[in-house]
């Protein structure tokens, strides 16, 4: 193992341009969202994508918890100097929590998301919009559980998520290896609850919007989505950190290991993607067809750009061994897979929203860029409050020397 002389104590200064700029965007996404409001035929439209970037912001910040404990529970070495990173985005999910839940719950009393199943009369025999088959779906696509689901889905995975990242602050002050202990123990926890939870969350939240059609796999989608994102996300702040003069330590094996996850999982989602295509194209059912007949009908400029920009772009550039250690490359990358599942998001939420009265325009760009902009300010605010290396993690040394 060779020798090292980095500042274990090295923090990050959230000042100047970064946090200009993040309040700044913050800014332009509330005069977004007030200019839709303002009007009332876009009340719809704003919803919709209330919705999607909450449930963006909150899935990458669940996906940063999962990152943590899959590299507890795999006793993972190459991470180690990196999982303050990850660690932010964990402490931040709270907020994207509290954020997610209000706008469902408001969507849901304004009746300007999940209407196909939450519309008067749906449920009543007898009723001009009696709807069979949302009454035998009424047991489970209720006001009460479903929110009572979204709360204690998500509250659990905050709990989680700030308590792997509490765990490591505690390490950093006591050394030794029970925080580490306890982090695997509760990392062990938290998969088994993440696993069997997320995909009914996906269900809930986005499924749940075209609540005639279903499919068993749409959990898995999301799960690959929110994964790959998050993953892009790491990346992107390491590298800027490593720009501006922070984590020496990071080398290019390190962007390696990131760069890999991306082209793989990458790989992944496209597999789930085009399973569940091929199985309702095959199939032929009316019932199952629908969803993609909307989008091809609709939104087939953004059916073909999600493919684009989610499989070929990741799979051309980062399939040549030196292109993952480029830090370049991997930043472009990572912002392609990042605005990929924007508009993978954007053809999953609209159609069920919207319909064909979707657009591209002020009110999708600002909610975005606010949501960007909020992502960045606490994320980066997080990062900040402590040092950007885990001091006494059992694993920094083989972090420190990682080779590739």
């Amino acid at each position: 193992m060779g020798t090292h002389n980095y500042n274990l104590t090295e923090q990050f200064e959230f000042t100047g341009k970064a946090k200009t700029l993040s309040i700044i965007a913050i800014v332009v996404g509330i005069a977004a969202i007030g200019f839709g409001f303002s009007q009332e035929a876009l009340h719809e439209r704003t919803f919709a994508n209330l919705l999607l970037m909450a449930y963006y912001f909150a899935c990458v910040c669940m996906s940063g918890a999962f990152f943590l404990a899959v590299q507890f529970v795999a006793q993972a070495g190459w991470s180690a100097s990196i999982l303050r990173v990850p660690q932010a985005m964990a402490k931040t999910l709270p907020i994207a929590v509290v954020i997610l839940i209000a706008v469902v719950g408001l969507g849901l009393y304004t009746h300007n998301l999940y209407h196909h199943w939450n519309a008067p009369g749906l449920t009543v025999e007898g009723d001009p919009n009696y709807d069979k088959l949302i009454d035998g779906k009424s047991a489970f696509l209720n006001v009460p559980f479903f929110m009572a689901r979204q709360v204690i889905f998500l509250g659990v995975y905050s709990i989680f998520a700030v308590l792997l990242a509490k765990l490591s602050n505690n390490e950093d002050l006591e050394g030794g290896l029970n925080s580490y202990r306890k982090s695997f123990k509760y990392s062990c926890i938290f998969l088994v609850i993440y696993g069997f939870t997320t995909p009914i969350f996906a269900f809930d939240t986005v499924m749940s919007l075209e609540a005639h059609w279903f499919s068993t796999m749409f959990g898995w989608y999301n799960f690959a989505a929110m994964w790959v994102s998050s993953l892009a996300t790491i990346a992107i702040i390491i590298i800027l950190l490593r720009k501006a003069g922070y984590m020496s330590w990071v080398n290019n094996s390190h962007l390696h290991n990131l760069g890999q996850f991306i082209f793989g999982f990458s790989i992944f989602w496209t597999y789930v993607w085009f399973a569940q295509f091929m199985l309702i194209y095959y199939a032929n059912m009316p019932e199952e067809t629908v969803y993609f007949y909307k989008r091809w009908e609709n939104y087939e400029f953004w059916w073909y750009l999600n493919l684009v920009l989610n499989f070929l772009s990741p799979v051309l550039l980062l399939m040549d061994r030196d292109n993952k250690r480029q830090e370049n490359i991997l930043l472009t990358v990572s912002i392609i897979v990042l605005c990929g599942h924007w508009v993978d998001y954007y053809q999953m939420i609209m159609p069920g929203t919207v319909e064909e009265h979707h657009g591209f325009g002020v009110i999708e760009i600002g909610t975005a860029v606010g949501f960007v902009g909020l992502f960045t300010f606490t994320v980066l605010s997080a990062l900040s409050k402590k040092p950007l290396i885990a001091k006494n993690h059992p694993f920094l040394q083989e972090s420190l020397n990682h080779h590739l």
